[in-house]
């Protein structure tokens, strides 16, 4: 089941405390990012946040669950996500414990 494109945006809603939060279509689902960095996975309606040590420091005891088969586990967010000032402060603290993605190859150019 995918999700709502209403659900990911009251998510960014939530975290939007953490900075400018932008999010792009993955595979039917939805990744948020943070500072370049991806933070957050919606799917099936559900927030999975990327599993760092601040993070679970902020969060205390959090269910850890795969957010699609075969993906290592994250924390899969339940009622947590009604506290604005929370969720602001594990995203932040969470982006900034990920490292910076790797720039991408230019493509090359056509062969003609």
């Amino acid at each position: 089941m995918a999700s709502d494109l209403s659900f990911v945006q009251y998510v960014c809603d939530q975290i939007g405390g953490a900075g400018p939060v932008t999010f792009r279509k993955m595979f039917g689902e939805y990744a948020i990012y943070l500072d370049g960095k991806v933070v957050v996975l919606v799917c099936d309606n559900q927030m999975f946040l990327k599993p760092t040590a601040a993070g679970r420091k902020l969060l205390g005891e959090v269910e850890e669950a795969p957010p699609y088969n075969g993906a290592k586990n994250s924390y899969l967010i339940g009622d947590q996500l009604e506290d604005r000032e929370l969720m602001a402060a594990v995203v932040a603290a969470t982006a900034a414990e990920l490292p910076v993605p790797k720039p991408k190859k230019p493509k090359a150019a056509k062969r003609t």
